[in-house]
């Protein structure tokens, strides 16, 4: 049977739906902080930064005369060897390092002053924070509970001049801080301070 023929018009017939097809639904982007990261997280805790606006306790300016003195028998010593070696063995080396050690001893004695007015402590809520340095500065934080040893000790110049040093260890014999030039009273207050902020620390107080 042949096929009937095709009318148009009963498709113009048909109602068009003219509303446009609703868009999907568009999830919210991820923060920063929900977005997948391989590796590692996108943010690290940072480590706590080291508070130096205290109030820093200086060590005795008498201090300065036991350095000066130390520096000139090291540097007498060094260039009396040297010259002896030049004079008695006829060793010409010998005598480019006297000079460069006289050279050297100038230098530090010029410094001395300096670098001793750089040295200074902090007695913070938990540690004790030693600084020390002039061009390469060292600062040391020393945990009170961690505190072993407290130990004073008195060179000659220092005991004439009436000075003591504070050095104090901790469990890891690396981390031994000397605090120098200190006055002897001032010394003997540290060190009872300190053992008394050590053994609360290690009680939980």
């Amino acid at each position: 049977m042949p096929n009937p023929p095709f009318d148009a018009a009963q498709y113009d017939e048909v109602p068009f739906d003219s509303e446009p097809a609703p868009e999907p639904t568009r999830l919210p982007e991820p923060t920063l902080s929900e977005q997948p990261v391989s590796g590692q997280p996108l943010s690290e805790p940072r480590p706590p930064r080291l508070d130096l606006d205290g109030e820093w306790q200086r060590v005795s300016p008498r201090y300065v005369v036991v350095e000066i003195v130390g520096t000139i028998i090291f540097g007498l010593v060094v260039c009396i060897g040297a010259a002896l070696l030049w004079l008695l063995a006829d060793q010409t080396w010998a005598l480019w390092v006297g000079a460069a050690m006289l050279l050297i001893t100038v230098l530090n004695l010029i410094f001395e002053p300096r670098r001793v007015r750089s040295i200074g402590y902090q007695l913070r809520a938990d540690d004790l924070l030693f600084r020390r340095g002039i061009l390469f500065q060292r600062f040391v934080a020393v945990p009170y509970g961690r505190m072993q040893l407290v130990d004073i000790t008195r060179g000659p110049v220092a005991r004439w001049l009436g000075l003591a040093d504070l050095k104090f260890v901790t469990a890891a014999a690396t981390t031994a801080v000397s605090i120098p030039g200190l006055r002897e009273a001032d010394a003997e207050n540290l060190r009872d301070r300190l053992v008394e902020l050590a053994e609360s620390r290690r009680a939980g107080l």
